[in-house]
């Protein structure tokens, strides 16, 4: 099988593409996706501390890997565990799209632009750092934090520094894709400052979801908790995978699962 090296290189990855066989052109979008780019779990890179076990699929803070950098507009995709107390004390951003997906646990959070509030399951957050803003996060509960925090890099730098939250219940989420962020901020979504839409499904084991990435497009799958197979291939929690080619993507939950998946530009 051939690998695109423009197109990794355009993607910020220099990965090895995962091959489910066949031919690696695929015309339109009825067709099955053949070709993914695979971050395995245990792949990823690690710090650990007295109170956070933090795994990153990207180079991040003292982690570096020339061969995931980014995946388009997706910057970061950390899996962060906050023990009980630990926290991350007043910081700086600018100019990053960050979104907050807590899977158990709650996670408090304060910033320069006075918003407070405490982040937990179903409470999608977003920080549009723009020109400026400085925040800490806490977990002042009995149990451990578990979240994933997410950057996108904006469509362009000097936005105005904004904050938003909002509530997506289980059920919404559940056999279906929900829409959670999007450019235009329809359908209930929360508004960013890139072409990127963010959904998230809840599947429970043996059920079925799909979806097709478009010509132009790229897509990032995300596996946040469970185990599903993705066009035949077995993936766990922790495990991202990617493809820039259109086609239809099939997904079967062989365990109850919760996923995230990024349309991208």
């Amino acid at each position: 099988m051939k690998i695109n090296r423009r197109s990794l290189l355009r993607s910020g990855l220099g990965a090895v593409a995962w091959s489910l066989g066949g031919s690696t052109a695929l015309a339109a979008t009825t067709k099955p996706v053949d070709s993914w780019l695979l971050r395995r779990n245990e792949d990823r890179g690690e710090h650990v501390n007295s109170w956070l076990n933090t795994r990153y699929t990207f180079s991040f803070s003292r982690y570096r890997d020339p061969m995931w950098n980014r995946f388009r507009a997706l910057r970061v995709m950390n899996e962060d565990f906050v023990g009980a107390g630990g926290g991350f004390p007043t910081h700086p951003h600018r100019d990053q799209e960050i979104i907050t997906y807590v899977l158990s646990g709650a996670l408090d959070h304060e910033d320069t632009l006075g918003n407070r509030g405490r982040v937990q399951p179903g409470l999608v957050q977003h920080m549009s750092a723009g020109t400026g803003i400085q925040h800490s996060e806490f977990n002042r509960a009995k149990t451990d934090c578990h979240l994933l925090q997410i950057w996108l890099t904006p469509d362009r730098p000097g936005h105005t520094p904004g904050y938003t939250q909002a509530l997506f219940s289980e059920g919404e989420r559940k056999e279906d894709w929900r829409l959670l962020a999007s450019p235009s901020g329809g359908d209930g979504s929360i508004q960013i400052n890139q072409d990127c839409r963010l959904y998230a499904a809840i599947l429970g084991k043996g059920q079925h979801l799909e979806f097709d990435n478009f010509s132009g497009r790229a897509s990032w799958l995300q596996v946040a908790k469970g185990s599903v197979v993705v066009n035949g291939q077995r993936l766990i929690a922790g495990d991202g995978v990617a493809t820039e080619q259109a086609g239809n993507v099939t997904l079967s939950a062989d365990a109850d699962c919760e996923l995230l998946r990024f349309d991208l530009a």
